[in-house]
């Protein structure tokens, strides 16, 4: 079986090495000059860092190095992965610098159709046939910059406006007036070094969101309170099993009273009060959709002056003021403006599918609808490689890897269709109501990342023993406790290996 992966981040590769060594023929494309999905050099900003420590953000049979940082750098992260594709020997079947621009179903829908051809040329496609395709595009692949009225005058005025994964050069910045929109991961990391050089360094928040320090009042490392499957049923799940059911039942004063707890250490530590930072609603909502650690001297710069922070702000227009490129907010307020830059989210979509093939993957409201989140319920010889956004999104990546594997080599028996859809509908208006509609058109699963890998494990009979299970209660989930998952998965569908899998055969 000749099999397809598109993406070589972190689920690209462990997708790789996991199908190889399952017995499948694999090519990997990606459109990019090096591995790393979001960390390749072409997408890193100055200032990213992982919000994973070094020890949890890896995957199950390659730690990182022991002299990396708690919190590996961007580029730092990008190295590990070279080391990755260098220890599983992925290098043969890497296909870079290479786009996909199209995949069909052809010939009754058994095999697919793959046009590519190399990033930035002009040339006629090649068309090449495969058995199976694997979507590791990756959920933070295409960002999304809002159409700023206006913004035709301020760019031939001299403004620039970016995404933050566009932005590499700190130098274009300096001396010149910043405006970072957003208040997630990316925007608070960029404003750090922007602000170091910017003549004005302004952020402006559409909705501020919870920061959690990496070391709790200075001494309780993060890992221990949201990295263990006791700070993840401190939320409460879909359907709440064993100790959750207490913690979400009889026990659920003790629960809240936790993590108001946290929230009013954070508040202090980070004196969010002094600086009118206090983000709306209660800290239980630092899960509602994403989670962000706080930005080290983020808070810092902002007591300083020298970051100046617009909450509950928009811009509402881009214009030109004084003869110079400027940014007026919705409130009237008008920032000169030489430099935009956007960490407004990412559009979740298969850019090498058209629409048709894209209809059949959603629902009626343009959510994926993936069993698993990565089986298509009405699409065969496809599934989907880091679709489940998570703390953990390395070791979700590769266990969902694990299960393709299983699938093809017909290891897993399938719920009908039916009972699949429904299923995966329910999931998704529970992800709406808890988040609002901000799941990322539910691909994002924080926080319950370890939830999502003991269904994954669990289906496939798996899973790790209850002892190891309980350790993770209290201790930092160590993705190495994974690494013979995949050795156990291929030895127990070696009897099976020639059929093909239930949802196959359909």
């Amino acid at each position: 079986m000749r099999i397809a992966i598109v993406g070589a981040g972190f689920a690209g590769l462990s997708a790789a090495k996991v199908l190889r060594q399952s017995g499948f023929d694999v090519t990997v494309f990606d459109k990019t000059p090096d591995v790393g999905g979001v960390w390749s050099r072409t997408r890193r900003y100055p200032g990213l860092r992982t919000q994973n420590n070094k020890g949890t953000y890896h995957l199950s049979d390659l730690p990182m190095p022991a002299h990396y940082p708690e919190w590996p750098t961007g580029e730092q992260v990008q190295r590990y992965l070279e080391s990755y594709v260098d220890t599983f020997g992925l290098d043969a079947v890497l296909r870079l610098s290479t786009e996909v621009l199209s995949a069909e179903l052809v010939d009754g829908e058994t095999e697919w159709l793959i046009a590519s051809r190399p990033t930035g040329s002009q040339d006629p496609p090649t068309w090449e046939r495969y058995d199976h395709l694997v979507v590791a595009n990756g959920i933070f692949s295409d960002p999304v910059v809002p159409p700023f009225p206006g913004r035709a005058e301020f760019t031939a005025a001299g403004g620039r406006v970016l995404a933050s994964g566009e932005f590499h050069d700190l130098e274009t910045a300096r001396g010149r007036n910043v405006v970072v929109v957003g208040y997630g991961k990316s925007s608070c990391d960029v404003a750090i070094p922007l602000s170091d050089v910017a003549a004005q360094t302004h952020l402006v928040a559409r909705e501020l969101l919870w920061k959690m320090p990496k070391k709790l009042a200075g001494a309780v490392n993060y890992k221990y309170l949201l990295l263990t499957r006791m700070g993840e049923a401190l939320f409460r799940y879909l359907s709440p099993k064993g100790f959750e059911r207490f913690l979400h039942g009889p026990g659920n004063g003790l629960r809240r009273r936790m993590l108001d707890s946290v929230g009013s250490v954070a508040t202090r530590q980070l004196k969010l009060r002094e600086l009118g930072l206090v983000p709306n609603g209660t800290f239980e909502d630092i899960a509602r959709s994403t989670v962000s650690l706080a930005t080290d001297g983020f808070f810092e710069r902002v007591a300083e002056g020298r970051i100046v922070v617009h909450r509950d702000r928009v811009i509402s227009e881009l214009l030109v003021d004084d003869g110079g490129p400027a940014a007026r907010l919705a409130d009237g307020t008008v920032l000169p403006a030489d430099l935009v830059i956007c960490g407004t989210g990412f559009r979740q979509h298969v850019p090498f599918f058209d629409a048709a093939l894209h209809a059949r993957l959603e629902d009626g409201s343009g959510n994926f609808m993936l069993y698993r989140q990565i089986l298509p319920i009405d699409v065969p010889h496809l599934t989907f490689a880091g679709y489940n956004s998570s703390f953990f999104s390395p070791l979700g990546a590769e266990m969902a890897a694990v299960w393709t594997a299983a699938h093809l080599r017909g290891g897993i028996t399938l719920p009908s269709r039916e009972r699949m859809r429904e299923e995966v509908r329910t999931r998704l208006e529970w992800m709406t109501a808890r988040t609002k509609g901000h799941h990322a058109r539910g691909t994002n699963i924080i926080p319950f990342s370890m939830h999502n890998i003991d269904e994954v494990l669990d289906e496939l009979g798996l899973n790790l023993g209850r002892l190891a299970r309980a350790r993770q209660w209290l201790a930092p989930v160590d993705p190495r406790s994974y690494r013979r998952v995949t050795p156990r998965m291929i030895q127990r569908t070696a009897a099976t290996g020639d059929r093909p899998s239930v949802r196959e055969a359909v």
